[in-house]
């Protein structure tokens, strides 16, 4: 599959890692956000829209033969990251249970507003199927 990057010297990340080697069929999910299939939003909470967002890019690796075990990069855009950081332990939860126990690289930045008004989240991934 993939093997995560980490020097030896370093502290050990919680939740991410700093490096993935992968290497196999590429697979770019562009920006999910928390809306269903149909576009619509089904709530206004951040969690909520986490978790949405991310049943969203398993429901696009599901299409190219991928799930959540595939995916070696995550880029967070968050339009408030006071609400992220006081809901940290409640979007583990909803990582976990979407995405499983895989930790790819991951970034996370704070932006001035997402191009749908009602987003707080929008979140991009980059998978690697092994050939």
């Amino acid at each position: 599959m993939h093997e995560q990057l980490h020097p030896k010297a370093w502290k050990k990340p919680i939740g991410y890692a700093n490096g993935v080697v992968a290497s196999g069929r590429q697979i770019y999910v562009g920006g999910q956000i928390g809306w269903n299939g149909d576009q619509e939003f089904e709530s206004d909470d951040f969690v909520d829209q986490v978790r949405q967002a991310l049943a969203n890019i398993i429901a696009i690796l599901e299409e190219g033969g991928a799930g959540p075990e595939h995916v070696v990069r995550l880029t967070w855009y968050v339009t408030d990251k006071q609400v992220y950081l006081a809901r940290l332990k409640d979007v583990g939860a909803a990582y976990r249970d979407t995405m499983g126990k895989n930790f790819p690289a991951m970034a996370m930045v704070q932006v001035a507003d997402l191009i749908e008004d009602r987003a707080q989240v929008e979140i991009e991934a980059t998978a690697v199927v092994p050939a």
